[in-house]
Protein backbone atom coordinates (compact mmCIF):
# COMPACT_ATOMS: atom_id res chain seq x y z
CA UNK A 1 0.00 0.00 0.00
CA UNK A 2 1.39 3.13 -1.06
CA UNK A 3 -1.54 5.14 -1.15
CA UNK A 4 -0.79 6.86 1.62
CA UNK A 5 3.15 7.92 1.49
CA UNK A 6 4.09 11.39 1.18
CA UNK A 7 6.15 13.16 -2.20
CA UNK A 8 9.19 11.90 -0.72
CA UNK A 9 10.02 9.08 0.92
CA UNK A 10 12.39 11.16 2.92
CA UNK A 11 9.73 13.56 3.82
CA UNK A 12 7.54 11.39 5.28
CA UNK A 13 11.04 9.66 7.49
CA UNK A 14 11.74 13.62 8.61
CA UNK A 15 7.61 14.18 9.48
CA UNK A 16 7.84 10.68 11.54
CA UNK A 17 11.30 11.75 13.19
CA UNK A 18 9.82 14.97 14.52
CA UNK A 19 6.84 14.01 15.60
CA UNK A 20 8.74 11.18 18.09
CA UNK A 21 11.45 13.91 18.89
CA UNK A 22 8.95 16.27 20.87
CA UNK A 23 9.23 14.04 23.55
CA UNK A 24 12.56 13.87 24.14
CA UNK A 25 13.09 17.55 22.86
CA UNK A 26 10.26 18.66 25.27
CA UNK A 27 12.38 16.98 28.04
CA UNK A 28 16.26 17.14 27.58
CA UNK A 29 16.12 21.21 26.33
CA UNK A 30 14.54 21.99 29.75
CA UNK A 31 17.53 20.57 31.91
CA UNK A 32 19.95 23.35 31.79
CA UNK A 33 16.90 25.82 32.76
CA UNK A 34 15.35 23.91 35.67
CA UNK A 35 17.25 25.33 38.56
CA UNK A 36 16.26 28.73 37.24
CA UNK A 37 12.68 27.52 36.62
CA UNK A 38 12.11 26.40 40.68
CA UNK A 39 14.06 29.48 41.54
CA UNK A 40 11.47 32.08 39.82
CA UNK A 41 8.81 30.30 40.61
CA UNK A 42 9.50 29.66 44.13
CA UNK A 43 9.80 25.81 44.44
CA UNK A 44 9.78 24.73 48.29
CA UNK A 45 11.94 22.40 48.27
CA UNK A 46 15.33 21.63 46.38
CA UNK A 47 14.04 18.48 44.60
CA UNK A 48 10.81 19.90 43.33
CA UNK A 49 12.42 21.19 40.14
CA UNK A 50 12.57 17.36 39.21
CA UNK A 51 8.58 17.15 38.92
CA UNK A 52 9.06 19.78 36.20
CA UNK A 53 10.22 16.71 34.43
CA UNK A 54 8.14 13.87 36.34
CA UNK A 55 4.49 15.49 35.56
CA UNK A 56 5.28 15.45 32.00
CA UNK A 57 6.00 12.06 31.97
CA UNK A 58 2.60 11.19 34.09
CA UNK A 59 0.43 12.82 31.15
CA UNK A 60 2.64 10.64 28.84
CA UNK A 61 1.57 7.57 30.55
CA UNK A 62 -1.89 8.44 30.33
CA UNK A 63 -1.73 10.13 26.55
CA UNK A 64 0.19 6.94 25.50
CA UNK A 65 -2.99 4.97 26.41
CA UNK A 66 -5.67 6.64 25.21
CA UNK A 67 -4.18 7.79 21.53
CA UNK A 68 -3.16 4.50 19.82
CA UNK A 69 -7.49 3.35 20.31
CA UNK A 70 -8.62 6.70 19.48
CA UNK A 71 -6.68 6.70 16.25
CA UNK A 72 -7.98 3.24 15.49
CA UNK A 73 -11.06 4.90 15.74
CA UNK A 74 -11.73 8.14 14.00
CA UNK A 75 -7.71 8.25 12.04
CA UNK A 76 -4.05 9.26 12.61
CA UNK A 77 -4.54 12.95 10.89
CA UNK A 78 -7.34 13.92 13.58
CA UNK A 79 -5.83 12.37 16.65
CA UNK A 80 -2.45 14.27 15.94
CA UNK A 81 -4.20 17.29 15.41
CA UNK A 82 -5.96 16.94 18.93
CA UNK A 83 -2.48 15.90 20.74
CA UNK A 84 -0.28 18.65 18.91
CA UNK A 85 -3.14 21.25 19.56
CA UNK A 86 -2.70 19.83 23.98
CA UNK A 87 1.03 20.28 23.51
CA UNK A 88 1.27 23.88 22.20
CA UNK A 89 -1.55 24.80 24.93
CA UNK A 90 0.66 23.64 27.69
CA UNK A 91 3.47 24.64 26.13
CA UNK A 92 1.85 28.51 26.30
CA UNK A 93 0.47 27.21 29.83
CA UNK A 94 3.95 27.18 30.92
CA UNK A 95 5.34 30.21 29.53
CA UNK A 96 3.18 32.07 30.91
CA UNK A 97 3.31 30.22 34.27
CA UNK A 98 2.91 33.12 37.45
CA UNK A 99 3.85 29.99 39.81
CA UNK A 100 4.81 26.65 40.69
CA UNK A 101 1.68 25.25 40.43
CA UNK A 102 0.48 26.81 37.01
CA UNK A 103 4.01 25.09 35.27
CA UNK A 104 3.14 21.63 37.01
CA UNK A 105 -0.14 21.97 35.48
CA UNK A 106 1.42 23.43 32.05
CA UNK A 107 3.49 20.28 31.88
CA UNK A 108 0.93 17.51 32.65
CA UNK A 109 -1.39 18.96 29.68
CA UNK A 110 1.61 18.79 27.48
CA UNK A 111 2.94 15.74 28.61
CA UNK A 112 -0.20 14.17 27.75
CA UNK A 113 -0.58 16.02 24.78
CA UNK A 114 3.16 14.60 22.95
CA UNK A 115 1.90 11.09 23.90
CA UNK A 116 0.01 11.91 20.62
CA UNK A 117 2.57 12.02 18.40
CA UNK A 118 4.82 9.34 19.96
CA UNK A 119 2.29 6.92 19.36
CA UNK A 120 -0.02 8.18 15.77
CA UNK A 121 3.82 7.98 14.42
CA UNK A 122 4.67 4.42 15.06
CA UNK A 123 1.13 3.39 14.15
CA UNK A 124 1.58 5.48 10.25
CA UNK A 125 4.63 3.79 9.87
CA UNK A 126 2.99 0.47 10.30
CA UNK A 127 0.01 1.08 8.14
CA UNK A 128 2.41 2.29 5.36
CA UNK A 129 4.92 -0.78 5.41
CA UNK A 130 5.39 -3.87 6.72
CA UNK A 131 8.32 -6.35 7.84
CA UNK A 132 11.76 -5.20 6.69
CA UNK A 133 10.73 -2.27 5.06
CA UNK A 134 9.23 -1.27 8.11
CA UNK A 135 12.35 -2.08 10.21
CA UNK A 136 13.96 -0.20 7.34
CA UNK A 137 12.01 2.88 8.01
CA UNK A 138 12.32 2.97 11.59
CA UNK A 139 15.94 2.41 11.14
CA UNK A 140 16.37 6.06 9.49
CA UNK A 141 13.99 7.26 11.79
CA UNK A 142 15.65 5.84 15.20
CA UNK A 143 19.33 7.67 13.50
CA UNK A 144 17.57 10.89 13.46
CA UNK A 145 16.28 10.39 16.67
CA UNK A 146 19.14 9.55 18.64
CA UNK A 147 20.64 12.74 18.08
CA UNK A 148 17.99 14.77 19.37
CA UNK A 149 18.74 13.97 23.71
CA UNK A 150 22.61 14.48 22.89
CA UNK A 151 21.50 18.25 21.08
CA UNK A 152 18.30 18.88 22.98
CA UNK A 153 20.27 19.99 26.28
CA UNK A 154 23.05 22.55 24.40
CA UNK A 155 19.88 23.67 22.66
CA UNK A 156 18.21 24.87 25.80
CA UNK A 157 21.95 26.27 27.04
CA UNK A 158 21.87 28.27 23.95
CA UNK A 159 18.67 30.13 24.52
CA UNK A 160 19.70 31.12 28.34
CA UNK A 161 22.57 32.76 26.88
CA UNK A 162 20.15 35.04 24.58
CA UNK A 163 17.05 34.94 26.27
CA UNK A 164 15.25 33.32 29.81
CA UNK A 165 14.25 30.21 30.83
CA UNK A 166 9.99 31.12 29.29
CA UNK A 167 11.55 31.20 25.86
CA UNK A 168 12.34 27.65 25.80
CA UNK A 169 9.04 27.13 25.70
CA UNK A 170 7.68 29.52 23.12
CA UNK A 171 10.79 27.47 20.89
CA UNK A 172 8.97 24.47 21.82
CA UNK A 173 5.48 25.81 20.87
CA UNK A 174 7.00 26.74 17.56
CA UNK A 175 7.89 23.77 16.49
CA UNK A 176 5.27 22.20 17.51
CA UNK A 177 3.18 24.59 15.15
CA UNK A 178 5.28 24.08 12.30
CA UNK A 179 5.50 20.46 12.55
CA UNK A 180 1.29 20.71 12.70
CA UNK A 181 1.29 23.02 9.59
CA UNK A 182 4.00 20.57 7.74
CA UNK A 183 1.94 17.37 8.64
CA UNK A 184 -1.77 18.60 7.86
CA UNK A 185 -0.63 20.19 4.20
CA UNK A 186 1.85 17.35 3.13
CA UNK A 187 0.89 13.98 4.73
CA UNK A 188 -2.45 11.99 3.59
CA UNK A 189 -4.53 9.79 5.72
CA UNK A 190 -2.81 6.43 6.63
CA UNK A 191 -5.60 4.88 8.14
CA UNK A 192 -9.05 5.03 5.69
CA UNK A 193 -12.43 4.42 7.00
CA UNK A 194 -12.94 0.87 5.56
CA UNK A 195 -10.60 0.00 8.25
CA UNK A 196 -11.10 1.69 11.58
CA UNK A 197 -12.91 0.10 14.74
CA UNK A 198 -15.12 1.51 17.01
CA UNK A 199 -13.44 3.24 20.46
CA UNK A 200 -13.86 0.45 22.80
CA UNK A 201 -12.69 0.85 26.40
CA UNK A 202 -13.56 -3.01 26.78
CA UNK A 203 -10.71 -3.27 24.23
CA UNK A 204 -8.67 -2.13 26.11
CA UNK A 205 -8.81 -3.75 29.42
CA UNK A 206 -8.95 -7.11 27.52
CA UNK A 207 -5.70 -5.85 26.13
CA UNK A 208 -5.01 -5.36 29.77
CA UNK A 209 -5.76 -8.20 30.82
CA UNK A 210 -4.18 -10.30 28.15
CA UNK A 211 -0.80 -8.33 28.74
CA UNK A 212 -0.89 -8.98 32.66
CA UNK A 213 -1.70 -13.13 32.10
CA UNK A 214 0.98 -13.60 29.92
CA UNK A 215 4.50 -14.15 31.52
CA UNK A 216 6.60 -12.84 28.61
CA UNK A 217 4.69 -10.05 28.24
CA UNK A 218 4.55 -9.37 31.96
CA UNK A 219 8.26 -10.00 33.02
CA UNK A 220 9.60 -7.65 29.70
CA UNK A 221 7.19 -4.97 30.65
CA UNK A 222 7.90 -4.78 33.93
CA UNK A 223 11.61 -4.75 33.16
CA UNK A 224 11.24 -2.27 30.35
CA UNK A 225 10.05 0.16 33.03
CA UNK A 226 12.12 -0.80 35.61
CA UNK A 227 15.29 0.00 33.25
CA UNK A 228 13.62 3.40 32.05
CA UNK A 229 12.94 4.66 35.68
CA UNK A 230 16.59 4.72 36.32
CA UNK A 231 16.82 7.05 33.48
CA UNK A 232 14.47 9.24 34.72
CA UNK A 233 15.99 9.10 38.03
CA UNK A 234 19.32 10.40 35.89
CA UNK A 235 17.50 13.17 33.68
CA UNK A 236 15.73 14.51 36.80
CA UNK A 237 19.11 14.94 39.18
CA UNK A 238 21.20 15.49 36.14
CA UNK A 239 21.38 18.99 35.98
CA UNK A 240 22.28 18.87 40.10
CA UNK A 241 24.48 16.41 39.98
CA UNK A 242 26.33 18.03 36.90
CA UNK A 243 25.88 22.07 37.47
CA UNK A 244 25.73 21.96 41.17
CA UNK A 245 27.60 18.96 42.56
CA UNK A 246 30.52 19.23 40.02
CA UNK A 247 30.51 22.53 39.42
CA UNK A 248 30.44 22.30 35.76
CA UNK A 249 27.75 25.50 34.97
CA UNK A 250 27.38 26.13 31.27
CA UNK A 251 29.65 23.11 30.29
CA UNK A 252 26.82 20.45 31.44
CA UNK A 253 25.07 20.18 28.26
CA UNK A 254 28.15 18.61 27.00
CA UNK A 255 28.61 16.35 29.49
CA UNK A 256 24.92 14.88 28.88
CA UNK A 257 25.17 15.07 25.05
CA UNK A 258 28.27 12.62 25.80
CA UNK A 259 25.88 10.40 27.88
CA UNK A 260 23.36 10.15 25.20
CA UNK A 261 26.01 9.14 22.93
CA UNK A 262 26.17 5.93 24.68
CA UNK A 263 22.62 5.22 24.35
CA UNK A 264 23.03 5.81 20.46
CA UNK A 265 26.10 3.82 19.96
CA UNK A 266 24.67 0.68 21.68
CA UNK A 267 21.42 1.05 19.26
CA UNK A 268 23.92 0.76 16.74
CA UNK A 269 25.49 -2.28 18.03
CA UNK A 270 22.71 -3.80 19.06
CA UNK A 271 21.42 -3.13 15.02
CA UNK A 272 24.81 -5.38 14.12
CA UNK A 273 24.22 -8.09 16.63
CA UNK A 274 21.01 -9.04 17.48
CA UNK A 275 20.37 -11.27 14.47
CA UNK A 276 23.68 -13.25 15.31
CA UNK A 277 22.82 -13.47 18.77
CA UNK A 278 19.63 -12.70 19.49
CA UNK A 279 17.60 -10.24 21.68
CA UNK A 280 17.22 -12.77 24.80
CA UNK A 281 20.88 -13.59 24.67
CA UNK A 282 21.83 -10.00 23.84
CA UNK A 283 19.66 -8.44 26.76
CA UNK A 284 20.66 -10.84 29.58
CA UNK A 285 24.55 -9.78 29.64
CA UNK A 286 24.04 -6.51 28.81
CA UNK A 287 21.35 -6.69 32.03
CA UNK A 288 24.05 -8.90 34.44
CA UNK A 289 26.68 -6.52 33.27
CA UNK A 290 24.28 -3.14 34.24
CA UNK A 291 23.83 -4.98 37.65
CA UNK A 292 27.45 -5.77 38.16
CA UNK A 293 28.97 -2.89 37.31
CA UNK A 294 26.08 -0.82 39.44
CA UNK A 295 27.03 -3.09 42.58
CA UNK A 296 30.83 -2.44 42.26
CA UNK A 297 30.70 1.87 41.69
CA UNK A 298 28.00 1.82 44.72
CA UNK A 299 30.76 0.48 46.51
CA UNK A 300 33.11 2.95 45.29
CA UNK A 301 31.08 5.62 45.46
CA UNK A 302 30.02 5.34 49.00
CA UNK A 303 33.30 4.56 49.93
CA UNK A 304 34.61 7.78 48.34
CA UNK A 305 31.46 10.16 50.22
CA UNK A 306 29.63 10.00 47.55
CA UNK A 307 31.99 12.54 45.30
CA UNK A 308 33.43 10.19 43.14
CA UNK A 309 35.82 11.74 40.52
CA UNK A 310 33.96 13.27 37.61
CA UNK A 311 36.39 10.95 35.07
CA UNK A 312 35.19 8.18 37.25
CA UNK A 313 31.55 8.73 37.58
CA UNK A 314 31.33 9.82 33.28
CA UNK A 315 33.08 6.59 32.61
CA UNK A 316 31.05 4.26 35.05
CA UNK A 317 27.56 6.33 33.41
CA UNK A 318 28.60 5.72 29.67
CA UNK A 319 28.96 1.91 30.22
CA UNK A 320 26.12 1.82 32.21
CA UNK A 321 24.36 3.69 29.33
CA UNK A 322 25.75 1.68 26.92
CA UNK A 323 24.24 -1.41 28.70
CA UNK A 324 20.35 0.04 28.96
CA UNK A 325 20.66 1.11 25.55
CA UNK A 326 20.86 -2.78 24.45
CA UNK A 327 18.20 -3.19 26.69
CA UNK A 328 15.97 -0.83 25.23
CA UNK A 329 16.47 -1.45 21.71
CA UNK A 330 15.53 -5.03 22.62
CA UNK A 331 12.96 -5.38 25.83
CA UNK A 332 9.85 -3.63 24.13
CA UNK A 333 10.43 -6.24 20.81
CA UNK A 334 10.05 -8.66 23.56
CA UNK A 335 7.56 -8.01 25.84
CA UNK A 336 4.97 -7.51 22.28
CA UNK A 337 6.50 -10.86 21.14
CA UNK A 338 3.37 -12.87 22.55
CA UNK A 339 0.75 -9.91 21.53
CA UNK A 340 0.56 -9.95 18.11
CA UNK A 341 -3.43 -10.63 17.46
CA UNK A 342 -3.95 -7.17 19.41
CA UNK A 343 -0.40 -5.18 18.18
CA UNK A 344 -2.08 -1.86 18.40
CA UNK A 345 -3.51 -1.62 21.50
CA UNK A 346 -0.96 -3.59 23.47
CA UNK A 347 1.44 -1.36 22.45
CA UNK A 348 -0.76 1.28 24.02
CA UNK A 349 -1.01 -0.94 27.15
CA UNK A 350 2.39 -2.23 27.24
CA UNK A 351 3.69 1.60 27.09
CA UNK A 352 1.43 3.01 29.46
CA UNK A 353 2.10 0.68 31.75
CA UNK A 354 6.28 0.51 31.52
CA UNK A 355 6.14 4.47 31.49
CA UNK A 356 4.29 4.62 34.94
CA UNK A 357 6.76 1.68 36.39
CA UNK A 358 9.67 4.10 35.53
CA UNK A 359 7.63 7.08 36.42
CA UNK A 360 7.33 5.56 40.30
CA UNK A 361 10.47 4.63 40.69
CA UNK A 362 12.30 7.07 38.86
CA UNK A 363 10.75 10.05 40.78
CA UNK A 364 11.60 8.02 44.15
CA UNK A 365 15.25 7.35 43.53
CA UNK A 366 15.12 11.60 42.16
CA UNK A 367 13.33 12.77 45.45
CA UNK A 368 16.33 10.97 47.30
CA UNK A 369 19.35 13.20 46.13
CA UNK A 370 21.31 14.19 48.53
CA UNK A 371 24.00 16.42 46.70
CA UNK A 372 25.81 13.01 46.63
CA UNK A 373 26.11 10.21 43.64
CA UNK A 374 24.58 7.70 45.72
CA UNK A 375 21.17 7.75 45.56
CA UNK A 376 21.22 7.63 41.79
CA UNK A 377 23.63 4.75 41.71
CA UNK A 378 21.60 2.52 44.29
CA UNK A 379 18.71 3.36 42.13
CA UNK A 380 20.67 1.92 38.76
CA UNK A 381 21.97 -1.28 40.93
CA UNK A 382 18.41 -1.71 42.80
CA UNK A 383 16.14 -1.26 39.48
CA UNK A 384 18.93 -3.42 37.38
CA UNK A 385 18.18 -6.18 40.17
CA UNK A 386 14.62 -6.20 40.06
CA UNK A 387 14.55 -6.10 36.28
CA UNK A 388 17.04 -9.07 36.16
CA UNK A 389 14.49 -11.09 38.45
CA UNK A 390 11.41 -10.27 36.41
CA UNK A 391 13.47 -11.41 33.22
CA UNK A 392 14.81 -14.49 34.96
CA UNK A 393 10.97 -15.12 36.42
CA UNK A 394 9.77 -14.63 32.78
CA UNK A 395 12.01 -16.88 31.03
CA UNK A 396 11.45 -19.91 33.18
CA UNK A 397 7.98 -19.49 32.52
CA UNK A 398 8.16 -19.48 29.18
CA UNK A 399 10.32 -22.80 29.27
CA UNK A 400 7.56 -24.50 31.53
CA UNK A 401 5.30 -23.32 28.10
CA UNK A 402 4.08 -26.62 26.48
CA UNK A 403 5.01 -26.03 22.75
CA UNK A 404 1.43 -25.86 20.87
CA UNK A 405 0.40 -29.01 19.63
CA UNK A 406 0.79 -29.82 15.83
CA UNK A 407 -2.86 -30.26 14.26
CA UNK A 408 -3.91 -34.13 12.79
Amino acid sequence: MNTGITRSGAEFIALIALSMSLVALSIDSMLPALGSIAADLGARAPNDRQLVLTVFFAGLTVGLLVYGPISDSIGRKPTMYIGVALYILGGLLCAFAPNFTVMICGRILQGFGAGSPRIVAIAMVRDLHGGRNMARIMSFVMAIFILVPILAPSIGQAILFVAPWRAIFLVLVGIGTIFLCWFAVRQPETHPPEARVEFSAAAIFSAGRQVLAHPITLGYMLATGLIFGAFISYLGTSQQIFQEQYGLGNLFPVFFGILAAGIGAASIVNARLVMRLGMRLLSKWALRASCSLSLGFLAIAWALGGHPPLSLFMAYMLVCFFCNGLLFSNYNALAMEPMGHIAGVAAAVTGAVATLVALVTGSLIGRAYDGTVIPLVAGFALLSLAALIVTEWAERKRTAIPPPSKPR
